[in-house]
This record gives C-alpha cells, structure tokens and sequence, in this order.
C-alpha cells in the first residue's frame, strides 16, 4: 500500500528490512546499542562486525543511544548504506509516556537522515517485538508521526521514499489498516 505525504511517496511492504536497497535503514535498538533479538539481532548479524564497532564507538562517546532518540552507523555487509539506530518505548501498560517516547523515535530517526542527506530510508514497527508495545497502536503513531514530519519538516520532497517494511503479515496488515485511516 502507498500514499504520499508532502511530496513524499510512503509504502508499506511485508518483508526483511536486513535486504532492503535503500541509503539507510533504520534499526529498532537497545540503549546499550549492543544488537538483542528481532530487527535489532538480524541487522547486526547480517551487516557484520562494522556496525558493532561502531556502536562500540558511540557508546564510548556518549554511553549509548536514550529512548526516543537517533544515532548512526554505515551499513556494514548490509545493502543500505546506513543504519540509523533508534531506541523505542518497552510497553509499561500505556501510562509512562511510552506514547510521546515511540513518537519521538521516529522523528529522530528522520531529522537525522535529514540532516545527513539521506533520501530513502526503511522503517520496520519499532517496540512492537520483544518491548511488548501494541502493535495497532504503535502503527497509528508511527504513520503519524511520519505524516506530520513530511508535511511540516520536510513537505518540499526532501526525502525521495520512506518504506515500511514489516516482518509479519499480521504487522503489514495492521500498518495498511492504519495508512487508510490517515488518508
């Protein structure tokens, strides 16, 4: 399913976001930046040892990567040339500001590649695995936190596409039902 935002073409697609050929791709991590399960594992094993040095380097810099925000690294053995690494909300049961933490990740995943001049990127649904965050509702602030960056921050086509790109059937068909509801 696709839609366009600003003047950027969004799509959402089933698949594995580590074969993804874009200029970044972004991953779901863990403040430690250590690589864990899920997107977060498969990225790290499929990009190599590149991307663990240099997460190594960030959190010797800066001790890591705080909820709700971005850092980068390049690709490693990856297709993309990039990783932006983004560290969502563990799911609390709705109350601890998970909402606004889950919001905020993808912003800052985006004004990063922004600034970086990335043009294309890949998103997978960040918190949704191992946080425990709903999907359903992950879905809806993730397509909606993207709307309004692409039609306030960037609605002169900075961006060339953005994909989702979800692991489960299940996900994709959360994330389509949710695009409808926006456009």
């Amino acid at each position: 399913m696709k839609a366009v935002f600003g003047k950027t073409p969004l799509e959402l697609m089933q698949g594995d976001i580590t074969q993804q050929e874009t200029e970044a791709i972004v991953n779901a991590a863990n403040s430690g930046l250590l690589g864990g399960g899920g997107v977060d594992g498969a990225i790290h094993r499929a990009g190599g040892p590149e991307i663990a040095r240099e997460c190594a380097e960030i959190r010797h810099r800066q001790g890591g990567c705080p909820p709700g925000q971005a850092v980068m690294t390049t690709g490693g053995k990856l297709k993309a040339r990039y990783v932006i690494h983004t560290v969502g909300p563990i799911w609390n049961g709705g109350d601890e500001g998970g909402d606004e933490i889950l919001r905020s990740a993808y912003l800052s995943s985006l004004r990063l590649a922004k600034a970086r001049g990335i043009r294309f990127l890949a998103f997978p649904s960040i918190s949704t695995g191992a946080y425990g965050f709903p999907v359903e509702r992950a879905a809806k602030i993730a397509l909606q936190a993207i709307k309004d960056f692409l039609t306030t921050e960037a609605p002169r086509g900075e961006f060339d596409k953005i994909n989702f790109v979800l692991f489960s059937e299940r996900d994709f068909e959360t994330y389509k039902k949710a695009l409808q509801g926006l456009v």
